[in-house]
């Protein structure tokens, strides 16, 4: 995809949208110094080109009963290519898992795991995980505290 053009306007958009995704249309025109119809075109052109993905309320996982997460390294037996995609369709079909990276270096995908308690991610681990075929080592991490979870990218190499 090639990268678009922002101009100071479009990047206002983009911070105002990220801080929140909810404000409507009028309320965004507003703080961004255009009319309704003009941001609307824009919020549009953002949509179509792909750099707003969408829109979705963030959700405190301990107020829903989740409050184990977990980052999972894991190390595939083999990289050949039916290995790497048995391996990333079980991961999409795991509701635990709540993102998955490809990494470079000595493991090859990080997991953010997301349960209700030690026992849950247990059975996630040997339900799931290392039922995996192909898994060769996992090693397993438990957040203690999030120190900073960005609500948005930062966006000032664009400006």
């Amino acid at each position: 995809m090639d990268q678009i053009k922002f101009d100071r306007t479009d990047l206002a958009i983009l911070a105002e949208l990220q801080g929140d995704g909810r404000l409507s249309n009028a309320d965004l025109a507003e703080r961004v110094k255009l009319s309704p119809s003009a941001c609307l075109r824009r919020v549009q052109r953002l949509e179509q080109a792909g750099v707003l993905a969408g829109y979705a309320a963030r959700i405190d996982p301990e107020s829903v009963g989740l409050g184990l997460q977990a980052f999972v390294r894991v190390q595939l037996a083999r990289h050949d290519a039916e290995a790497v995609q048995v391996f990333t369709e079980r991961v999409n079909r795991w509701d635990e898992v709540v993102a998955c990276h490809a990494l470079t270096g000595e493991m090859d995908y990080l997991l953010q795991v997301v349960v209700q308690d030690l026992a849950h991610f247990s059975r996630f681990l040997l339900d799931h995980l290392l039922n995996a075929s192909g898994v060769a080592d996992i090693n397993s991490s438990f957040v203690l505290r999030t120190v900073k979870q960005a609500r948005g990218l930062p966006l000032d190499h664009l400006g």
